[in-house]
C-alpha cells in the first residue's frame, strides 16, 4: 500500500507540474495586473474563460510599454493593461465614431481613465489612425471579425493604419472567434467570427509577419460553424495571433 501511495503521489506530481511551471513563468507584472483589488466583479467571473494573464503574457505587455487598444469594450482588458505597463507604460483605448457615439459608452471610459490616470481615450477613425507616438503594442479582442462588417467597413485601411502607427518590431495582437476552416470572409457578418487564414493572409498584405500563435483560448468541443453567441461569447475557440511589424 505505502508503494502504491508513493507511486500514486509520483505520478499526481507528474500530471500538476507543467501547469504549475505555467504559472510559475508568467511575468510578476501581468499576475499583479490581474491581481488589482479595483476590477470588478463581474470583470474577475470572466478569467476562468479568458484567461487574462496567459494571454497578456502571450502578447508580450511589459512595463513602460506603450499600447493602443481598438474596441475597448466595457474595460475588461483595458484595466489589466494599464497595471500591467505601469506608470511609465501608456494604454490608447480607441473608440471608433460608432462606438463614441453609443450612449454612456464615451462617458464611461473616460471615467475609466480618470481610475487610471496612464489611460488616454482617443475617438479616432480606425483606418486613419494618428496617435502622438508610435506605440510598442497595438490589440483587439473579438472584435477583428466586426472590423470587417457594415457600410463603411475598411479592413485593409485598419490594418495600414495599425502598421503606421508601430514602432519597428512591434506587435499587433489579434485575438478573435475561430469560424470553421475554409469559411471564408462570408463568417465575419454570418455567424460572427474570424476565419483565421483570412486574418492572417490580410495581416500579412499589411506587411505584418507571424510572430506567434497560441493556445491557451483553444476549445476542441465548440461548434465552429454556429454564431458565437450561440456557443456562449467568452467559451468559443478562440485564435491569438501575434503579429510584428518588420
Amino acid at each position: 500500500m505505502t508503494r502504491f501511495l508513493s507511486v500514486a503521489a509520483m505520478a499526481m506530481t507528474l500530471v500538476s507540474a507543467p501547469s504549475l511551471h505555467a504559472a510559475e513563468t508568467l511575468p510578476t507584472s501581468v499576475v499583479a495586473a490581474v491581481a488589482d483589488a479595483a476590477r470588478p466583479d463581474a470583470d474577475r467571473e470572466r478569467d476562468a474563460s479568458r484567461k487574462p494573464a496567459e494571454v497578456v503574457a502571450f502578447a508580450g505587455v511589459k512595463p513602460g510599454m506603450i499600447v493602443a487598444e481598438l474596441g475597448p469594450g466595457g474595460g475588461y482588458f483595458t484595466r489589466i493593461l494599464a497595471k500591467a505597463v505601469g506608470p511609465s507604460g501608456k494604454v490608447y483605448a480607441l473608440l471608433n465614431q460608432a462606438a463614441a457615439a453609443r450612449p454612456g459608452v464615451l462617458e464611461a471610459m473616460n471615467k475609466l481613465a480618470s481610475d487610471y490616470p496612464n489611460i488616454k481615450v482617443v475617438t479616432t477613425d480606425y483606418a486613419a489612425i494618428t496617435l502622438p507616438e508610435k506605440a510598442d503594442l497595438f490589440w483587439t479582442t473579438e472584435n477583428y471579425h466586426d472590423y470587417h462588417n457594415g457600410p463603411t467597413a475598411n479592413i485593409a485601411g485598419l490594418n495600414k493604419s495599425v502598421f503606421d502607427n508601430l514602432k519597428a518590431g512591434g506587435i499587433f495582437y489579434v485575438e478573435d472567434h475561430n469560424a470553421a476552416d475554409g469559411a471564408g470572409l462570408e463568417a465575419t457578418s454570418k455567424v460572427h467570427r474570424m476565419d483565421v487564414a483570412v486574418a492572417k493572409t490580410e495581416l500579412a498584405t499589411a506587411g505584418f509577419k507571424l510572430d506567434g500563435e497560441g493556445t491557451a483560448l483553444k476549445n476542441v468541443a465548440d461548434d465552429r460553424s454556429a454564431r458565437n453567441s450561440e456557443s456562449g461569447h467568452f467559451v468559443t475557440d478562440r485564435f491569438m495571433l501575434r503579429m510584428k511589424r518588420p
